[in-house]
């Protein structure tokens, strides 16, 4: 009748200093194997007695006590580990939750990397543990450790922080902002270990310049200026590079919306914003994301839109901003935003891995791409839309996290009567064939490994599917269910009904 006596952050903590007495700022992993929640001693998320639950987000927002002294105790563990150049990485395989949310900053400190899954025989855990020893063309393991990186902005340019797998270094110049922006107030970060999909997010300000002064500079045609990233790091072979960036972008006035226009990236922009919305949701307790995500669209919108005051319908984004609307209505429903539904380890997992990706991983996260198969002709991609369920016809969803291979009503049926089988149709085996060999690619190719889910509609695992589909079609719907249409039963609302509130609100005087 009670949990077994598992003391995880006794353990990580003598793991980290042993490593760091022994091995200081070299080449060094620590992994953490973890198949249950922390029952004893420093870091512990639950008691020992059955009958009392483990902590919920409900839970958390009601009382942070417990959830601040555990997550503490392992942020002193992340600064130890990351002042010796290491990295610590996270193997929770349980069915229950083994305190991910606490720990979380020993892996983002660091730079390490996490896997969860529901069990150590789960495919998840076994394909991602093997794709960590690759190694590369010299027998070395694909990572860079103990590495810096290092912001140098021109005179003008602020740097406000980091969102991203890192820890700061104190080194605070006049490039540091005033406004601090995840971690923020110095110009150089500690990153315990580089693979080739590491991202961090750099956010700057700009300072403010007075009107001499900003007339002597635009007098003596300085119109550009520059920021320099120098990141330095360590081969497993102990040899030692720095490799420094340089980009450049040119000043304009404020009022100049075409240059602003033209310089907007509406993708990384996107991923952008998820990560600052993600951070503010963890370090302010009251914090809205949803509301400040539609305020935030609503200004772009007002100021970048064309349309005629207190008029909607002439609304219109330019083609640098067409998609941004639609990436924030997918961000909102989320699960970086909407935690409902999702235990605060999934939750820390799922944004671990958000502010760890390259900017096409994430959008992946945020907005997933759905393929179709049909007899038709050749794979293409279509709308995440319910509208985009047909009988016949398979569909191929990658949310980065899980691969889902839907299988419309008309097919299930020939495939359950063996169909594929018969050599008159091996058109129909190959249609089956191509959504599983894709799935694979997309599997070979990720860390870590997704989960694969092989559905049918209207079979209990299409939630997977139906969770991410634009709600066109719901059970409030005019003429709902006519000639077989797939409906999605949830009150929230379409991306044609986000559109035209944001049209309304985006042109009022």
């Amino acid at each position: 009748d009670q949990r077994p006596s598992r003391c995880t952050g006794t353990a990580l903590q003598v793991a980290a200093s042993l490593m760091g007495s022994c091995f200081p700022n070299s080449y060094g992993r620590l992994m953490l194997f973890v198949g249950g929640p922390s029952t004893v001693g420093p870091g512990a998320i639950v008691s020992r007695d059955l009958t009392e639950p483990i902590r919920s987000h409900k839970d958390i927002s009601k009382s942070t006590q417990n959830f601040n002294k555990s997550k503490l105790h392992y942020s002193l563990v992340a600064e130890e580990i990351a002042s010796s150049g290491h990295t610590a990485d996270v193997f929770a395989c349980a069915l229950e939750q083994v305190g991910l949310a606490e720990m979380k900053p020993c892996v983002e400190m660091t730079g390490g990397l996490v896997v969860l899954a529901e069990s150590f025989h789960h495919n998840v855990f076994r394909e991602s543990l093997s794709r960590i020893f690759q190694t590369e063309g010299d027998d070395d393991l694909h990572f860079r450790s103990n590495c810096t990186l290092e912001v140098l902005p021109s005179h003008d340019v602020k740097v406000c922080g980091v969102v991203g797998p890192c820890s700061p270094l104190a080194r605070k110049t006049q490039a540091v902002s005033d406004t601090i922006i995840g971690m923020g107030e110095t110009t150089a970060w500690r990153v315990g270990s580089l693979i080739g999909s590491t991202t961090l997010a750099c956010y700057f300000d700009v300072a403010t310049l007075s009107r001499e002064s900003n007339n002597a500079q635009m007098g003596t045609g300085v119109h550009q200026f520059f920021i320099q990233f120098v990141c330095r790091s360590q081969l497993p072979s102990g040899e030692r590079r720095c490799r420094v960036t340089t980009v450049t972008r040119r000043w304009t006035e404020g009022k100049n919306l075409p240059d602003l226009a033209a310089g907007f990236d509406q993708e990384a922009a996107a991923v952008a914003m998820a990560r600052l919305s993600s951070f503010k949701m963890e370090m302010q307790d009251e914090f809205d994301a949803t509301r400040w995500l539609d305020r935030a669209l609503i200004k772009l919108s007002s100021r970048f839109g064309d349309y005629r005051k207190d008029d909607p319908s002439s609304f219109q984004l330019s083609p640098q901003f067409s998609i941004f609307p639609q990436f924030m209505f997918n961000l909102r429903r989320s699960q970086f935003v909407q935690v409902f539904n999702n235990s605060p380890d999934e939750t820390a997992y799922f944004r671990i891995a958000l502010n760890r990706e390259t900017t096409t991983n994430a959008l992946v996260m945020i907005q997933p791409t759905l393929m179709s198969y049909s007899f038709s002709g050749p794979p293409e991609p279509v709308l995440l839309d319910v509208a985009s369920i047909v009988p016949d016809r398979i569909l191929l969803l990658d949310s980065y996290f899980t691969v889902v291979i839907f299988h419309g009503t008309t097919v299930a049926q020939w495939r359950k009567a063996g169909y594929q089988d018969m050599p008159e149709h091996e058109a129909f085996k190959q249609l089956l064939e191509a959504p599983q060999a894709d799935a694979d690619a997309i599997i070979r190719e990720r860390f870590p490994a997704p989960r694969r889910v092989d559905c049918d509609q209207n079979g209990s695992q299409a939630r997977f599917l139906l969770a991410k589909l634009n709600p066109s079609a719901t059970y409030n719907s005019s003429g709902v269910g006519i000639g077989g249409t797939e409906v999605i039963l949830t009150d929230d609302v379409s991306l044609q009904v986000f559109m035209e509130h944001l049209q309304k609100l985006a042109v009022e005087s």
